[in-house]
């Protein structure tokens, strides 16, 4: 088969990344760096900062001798092979087969491809301008080894190169660092006078194996398509899907479980073996009419119980419609997550694990109520009571900080509201108060609690809180403005006690 390869290189990859996250970096001079030999040695430069001379290698306070106000980030905040694997799994909307060339390129095999768009020309154009589009400068040459396309997309001197069959006049023109040589064999060149492929490459091979070692002849051979090259592609995820087929139409419920059952079954067989879990599942039947009827359940810890999964499946199965009767089932987890290994103990104390247990119960009550009708609160350190609490839907985060010691409503009102009072004997009690059109007889009061805003954040008049109790023993967190209009205070609910 005819190979064609395609190699891409990023000028800037993660100064391009960081200005994608940080558009106000666009026209502003930066670099990465990171510690070498106790100084600061830039690693990436953005666009702007190369212009003003500003180039890999060089000292940070060098750099900054040349442009004062070159803002400098730290390298290691920076993944460049994670990110080249995210690029790369992009790139399979054009091709299979594609490699990560660590640290700032692209392998990919487009073989049986470019007729798709019309051509090499414009299959290539298209990837490198929605590339651009992202915002990464990059450059790209096709040719019909990996060597010769690598050598082009970073020496050639345009930005996208058709290579055909003058791999060998091209070479010749580039230097050596274009063969992917170490730096000990450039040195080695250059001393002797090699400074393009050219010098040399017509030189017999005994002489240049004497010279040097057996990698500058394999890294000739493998540009120039003497030698094969393998390259190692990315891996696309697997779609956790499983899929089974009828014999005949299924039309009973009896029929949908036990079809349910056993794709759950398959698909534990593959979780278990990778370690992970369900986060969110659905349950699809193919009528023979051609439509599909689908449930989804959610779990809010990584299962692979089969025996749960089933039964937050069963709450919903009675929405299935199968008129004429159900072909095919398919079992899809678009979302799973490592699971624990199961934790071995001794003894039991207080029964078994609680927290798979509560997980198991939040996920049943979910299916029945829905899963915004379940929430976690979890304690901050702040003092006003807005702010004291935040929600969370995870059962493993653990809180910061603990609960206040002080006495707080079970049920706190999103925002405070007025009430309306009538004073009693001091301007710190009353009689009754009017809440939503009822009167209120007020039997107890304890307080007041002084609770002021934290001034860091926003300037709030401090508020003086009491716990009240009715003749009928509801009772109130009620409170007013500490000081602020002391000869008429206004009164606020703000929340119920059990």
């Amino acid at each position: 088969m005819y190979r064609r390869f395609a190699a891409i290189w990023f000028c800037n990859l993660t100064t391009d990344w960081m200005i994608r996250r940080r558009p106000a970096l666009y026209h502003v001079p930066f670099v990465t760096a990171q510690p070498a030999q106790s100084r600061m040695v830039v690693k990436e430069v953005s666009p702007v900062a190369q212009d003003k001379g500003i180039a890999p290698g060089m000292v940070v306070a060098d750099c900054r001798a040349i442009l004062p106000g070159l803002q400098v980030f730290d390298h290691q905040d920076v993944c460049p092979e994670k990110l080249l694997h995210a690029i790369g799994e992009w790139c399979f909307r054009y091709t299979p087969v594609v490699a990560v060339d660590y640290p700032d390129g692209l392998i990919l095999d487009i073989s049986g491809c470019p007729h798709l768009w019309g051509g090499e020309r414009p299959y290539f154009t298209n990837l490198i301008t929605e590339l651009n589009k992202y915002g990464y400068h990059v450059k790209g040459a096709i040719a019909d080894t990996v060597g010769a396309a690598w050598a082009v997309s970073r020496y050639g001197r345009q930005r996208l190169t058709i290579v055909g069959d003058q791999e060998h006049s091209i070479l010749c023109d580039l230097p050596p660092s274009a063969l992917r040589l170490e730096p000990l064999m450039l040195e080695r060149l250059t001393k002797l006078g090699f400074y393009r492929i050219g010098d040399f490459i017509h030189l017999p091979r005994k002489a240049l194996s004497r010279r040097f070692d057996d990698q500058l002849l394999k890294r000739l051979d493998q540009a120039l398509g003497h030698e094969s090259e393998m390259i190692q592609p990315i891996r696309p995820i697997q779609a956790y899907v499983e899929y089974l087929p009828c014999l005949e139409p299924i039309c009973t419920v009896a029929g949908i479980e036990v079809a349910l059952t056993q794709l759950l079954e398959k698909l534990h067989v593959r979780l278990r073996k990778e370690g992970k879990g369900i986060r969110s599942c659905t349950f699809k039947g193919q009528r023979v009419d051609g439509d599909m009827q689908q449930i989804t359940i959610a779990t809010i810890h990584a299962s692979r119980n089969v025996a749960h999964l089933f039964k937050l499946f069963s709450l919903q199965i009675p929405r299935l419609k199968p008129d004429l009767g159900f072909e095919l089932f398919m079992l899809e987890s678009p979302l799973v997550e490592e699971l624990l290994p199961d934790k071995k103990v001794l003894w039991e104390v207080g029964g078994s694990d609680s927290e798979n247990e509560v997980s198991e119960l939040l996920d049943k009550i979910a299916g029945k109520i829905g899963r915004k009708a379940i929430r976690r609160y979890l304690p901050q350190a702040h003092y006003w009571p807005e702010r004291s609490f935040r929600v969370t839907f995870s059962l493993k985060e653990q809180p910061e900080v603990s609960w206040p010691e002080q006495l707080r409503p079970i049920h706190l009102l999103p925002r405070p509201e007025r009430i309306s009072v009538t004073p009693g004997v001091s301007g710190d009690s009353f009689l009754f108060f009017v809440y939503k059109g009822r009167m209120r007889k007020i039997q107890k009061m304890d307080g007041p609690e002084r609770i002021e805003c934290e001034w860091w954040i926003k300037k709030e008049w401090p508020r003086d809180y009491y716990r009240a109790e009715d003749e009928e023993g509801e009772r109130y967190w009620l409170f007013r403005h500490a000081i602020h209009n002391m000869d008429k205070p206004e009164w606020f609910l703000h929340g119920f006690f059990s």
